[in-house]
């Protein structure tokens, strides 16, 4: 069952409830303050789940005795666990509420089994019961849990070398960063929506050799080309973004999420089509299997129009534009060039960036452009040759796309930067900045979006590459493709912590 939020108060939401569940069905209530959500409270409600068919969770009031944080912040933290179907805005007493709720089943923790518990006589009036958790439960996952979300600087080097050979300081992208305020940015390309559902590891099915696990909670963040229009806008940028969605709440979610992150949308609705959205199911740090659900047909004719028409009339005030293609359907050829050739016309740099995962793509239709970022394997695929080396590799599709400036990017082995200047191919090596990643979603985006922001505020390419680089390190070291900040990069430019290459 898809979890609900109940914002309603008093019994208005109790009839919510009541409604939502079918004669037979049965109701669970918890109950608490919820400043952290730790994993006693993961175990309790994990119990309470099991009880009854619907677990509805009531969260205190900010007036409640040990109470530390706001409750529409508690409020959030409860939401994202896939376990409870509703959360509830606690305006008097647990007991009050369950009067009027008449649960099937309260749950409480096995401490309080031997105090007096007011919930007592509010189930005894109605026939319910009062039941206390046993605690016998694992989670070794859940420890992961905050850790994941929060970024990571201890794992980041930055080399000292590269910016010794190419003339520029490290600090000195701090004023870089400066002059990335206020740049006009359109973005378009294939959004996706990301959910990672955090699990605990059970064990291995006593039928057939499956793992098993169990869920414990959901978190949903825009990726795709929504992420780099989300972290342009973090460094800085006023964003317009466009792209194609289904007519779902994946959609809804999308929107309003990059509106909350200052990113104006111009979604255009395929009926034909659910907006992308890729699950990952995760257990004890690691993702152990994704599921994708979308369609990869290109969008119509019509639908291409109206893009074309928007993009067009964005043009006007326009400082870059960023093609972020999956290959998903948002981005035909015709619609491409024709995009692009009003930019040129304009005098808008332009850049481009795309993936082909396990998907076919040729990252070379985009002509003309002032950067590409590649992966090695997209790079390959473009030229279909996967036996010359990187150096032959990047010559050949650089002449191929006409493009001034090629970051090829090797994963765990860094970046391979390449750029014609006058006339003269030169290339040099980063290194991965960051060799733990916690997640590697996004470290393309944020190298693609800070690399390219870079060369339209006047920075070479050797400056550019570095602070991509920088970009992703920090992405990286935290799970979700959450929006960077100027912030986080200042704070990671300062840090003192440098490898040798």
């Amino acid at each position: 069952m898809d979890q609900l939020i109940d914002t309603a108060r008093g019994d208005h939401v109790c009839r919510m409830i009541r409604a939502s569940a079918s004669d037979n069905q049965t109701v669970a209530f918890v109950s608490g303050n919820f400043n952290v959500v730790h994993p006693g409270h993961l175990r309790l409600l994990k119990f309470a789940a099991e009880q009854a068919d619907i677990l509805v969770v009531g969260v205190n009031a900010d007036d409640t005795p040990g109470v530390t944080l706001a409750q529409e912040m508690r409020l959030d933290n409860v939401r994202s666990i896939s376990l409870v179907h509703h959360v509830v805005r606690l305006e008097t007493s647990a007991s009050d509420f369950i009067v009027r709720l008449e649960p099937s089943v309260v749950v409480k923790g096995k401490e309080f089994e031997d105090r007096f518990n007011p919930e007592q006589k509010a189930v005894d009036a109605y026939g319910g019961r009062l039941i206390f958790s046993s605690g016998e439960l694992r989670f070794a996952s859940l420890s992961l849990l905050e850790r994941d979300a929060n970024i990571d600087l201890s794992t980041v080097r930055k080399p000292l070398e590269f910016p010794r050979r190419h003339g520029f300081e490290i600090l000195g992208l701090k004023q870089l960063l400066g002059k990335l305020a206020g740049m006009r940015v359109a973005v378009i390309g294939d959004l996706i929506v990301d959910e990672y559902v955090t699990c605990d590891a059970v064990g291995m099915s006593q039928e057939d050799p499956t793992i098993v696990v169990t869920p414990l909670m959901t978190r949903s963040f825009v990726g795709g080309a929504g992420a780099v229009a989300a972290h342009a806008h973090g460094l800085g940028a006023e964003v317009n973004f466009f792209t194609l969605v289904g007519n779902d709440e994946a959609a809804r979610f999308a929107r309003d999420t990059l509106e909350e992150h200052g990113v104006a949308c111009e979604h255009f609705v395929d009926e034909t089509r659910p907006t992308t959205r890729k699950q990952r199911f995760r257990a004890l740090n690691k993702t152990m299997l994704r599921v994708n659900h979308m369609r990869q047909h290109a969008a119509g004719s019509e639908i291409q129009r109206k893009m074309l028409g928007t993009v067009e009339r964005a043009l006007k005030a326009c400082d870059l534009l960023l093609f972020s293609c999956f290959n998903y359907g948002c981005l035909p050829q015709d619609l491409v060039d024709a995009i692009a050739d009003r930019a040129r016309a304009r005098g808008v740099m332009m850049a481009a960036d795309s993936q082909v995962s396990s998907q076919t793509g040729d990252v070379s239709r985009f002509k003309g452009m002032t950067l590409l970022t590649p992966t090695e394997r997209e790079a390959r695929v473009a030229l279909n040759d996967f036996t010359s080396g990187l150096a032959v590799i990047s010559e050949r599709l650089i002449k191929k796309a006409r493009t001034e400036s090629l970051v090829v990017t090797l994963g765990a082995e860094g970046v391979l930067v390449n750029a014609m200047i006058e006339g003269n191919q030169q290339s040099d090596r980063l290194p991965a900045f960051n060799p733990s990643p916690k997640d590697v979603s996004g470290a393309g985006d944020s190298l693609f979006m800070a690399s390219s922001m870079a060369l339209r505020a006047g920075a070479d390419i050797w400056q550019a590459a570095y602070l991509g680089s920088l970009a992703a390190a920090l992405q990286v070291s935290r799970v979700g493709n959450l929006p960077l900040t100027t912030r986080e990069l200042i704070t990671e430019i300062d840090d003192r912590r440098y490898s040798d290459e």
